[in-house]
């Protein structure tokens, strides 16, 4: 399963991807666990120390690895140089699966053992310096985008996305690559912001999205989210002692987590694991290939010097079975 976390800056949003991720963990579910958001907080949220958490390899510093390994021996692909964020995978492409050992993981992917279980993180790298006045931030995000367009993972593995903050979620067609989509949201009128943005997008392109109350205190706080999201509002958490404990570094054992909480993530993951019985593989496939077309044509044809269309292969379909006629 593919799931994404989003919602404004300051709604808790990585705060609520790392409760679900030390959730799954005590589950023995394979998980792995991704830091697309720009801040790069959601190490930290896992406890790890500031020098772990800057140690972490970024994606998008091994984004010519990741092209080359996904491109494999497809005939379409000229060269890895040619590979942009949406290139579709097609015959002969290399997959990604969530539970095995590839060079991506190798390279990008690092353990981090929580209470109860183990999960692979891995993080787009920080906008640095560097980047300043010559890139953007969505040329990092790229390679998520490019390692979501060729995985397959089937039940009871899962893949948990912490999205860019706010509106730039919407940057990329990266907001449709997920199974289900969490969106984290204050009670209060910029909390809810976000929720009227992506509802448009999700409602477009056929997205599941729930939102997750955060930081609600009482009767009043409910209602609001109740009357600003209606059916959309799956589950509300409140103040947390452990959440604060874990915010300072000290965090006791994950199941000293409140009781209330608890049952949230049980929700989010029962809502989860729902979602996997709607998979449309056709529908995801087509998804891609319509991102990869709007993003040749705007810019990655110029970019690339090559006709960007040509990488899609019209017979092919991205499905679990796919994976077995495709070059390990």
């Amino acid at each position: 399963m593919k799931i994404g976390f989003v919602g404004k800056g300051g709604s808790g949003k990585t705060t609520l991807s790392s409760l679900f991720i030390r959730h799954l963990a005590t589950t023995g579910a394979p998980v792995v666990a991704v830091d697309a958001d720009i801040n790069q907080h959601l190490g930290p949220a896992l406890g790890l120390d500031d020098a772990e958490a800057a140690a972490l390899p970024p994606m998008g510093g091994h984004l010519p690895l990741i092209k080359e390994y996904l491109r494999g021996d497809n005939p379409r692909i000229a060269s890895a140089e040619t590979m942009i964020k949406t290139t579709p995978p097609g015959r002969g492409s290399r997959l990604l699966r969530v539970d095995e050992e590839n060079p991506v993981y190798a390279a990008c992917a690092r353990p981090v053992r929580l209470d109860g279980g183990e999960v692979r993180l891995m993080a787009t790298g920080p906008f640095t310096e560097s980047d300043l006045g010559v890139a953007c931030y969505h040329s990092k995000v790229g390679a998520v985008e490019l390692c979501l367009n060729h995985l397959v993972d089937g039940a009871g593995e899962y893949v948990v996305v912490d999205m860019t903050a706010g509106s730039d979620s919407f940057a990329s067609g990266m907001f449709t690559r997920f199974d289900m989509t969490f969106l984290v949201a204050e009670p209060t009128r910029k909390g809810v912001s976000v929720y009227r943005q992506y509802r448009e997008y999700a409602r477009d392109y056929g997205v599941a999205l729930r939102v997750v109350g955060n930081k609600v205190q009482g009767p009043d706080d409910l209602e609001f989210l109740r009357e600003e999201v209606g059916e959309d509002l799956l589950v509300t958490v409140g103040h947390s002692d452990w959440v604060r404990a874990m915010e300072k570094g000290r965090p006791p054992h994950f199941s000293a987590l409140e009781a209330e909480n608890q049952a949230a993530l049980e929700t989010l993951l029962a809502t989860a694991d729902a979602a996997y019985g709607l998979r449309d593989w056709e529908r995801y496939t087509r998804q891609m290939v319509h991102f990869h077309r709007k993003n040749a044509e705007s810019w990655g044809n110029e970019r690339t010097g090559a006709d960007l269309a040509a990488q899609i292969d019209p017979d092919f379909l991205l499905s679990e079975d796919a994976v077995l006629a495709l070059p390990g």
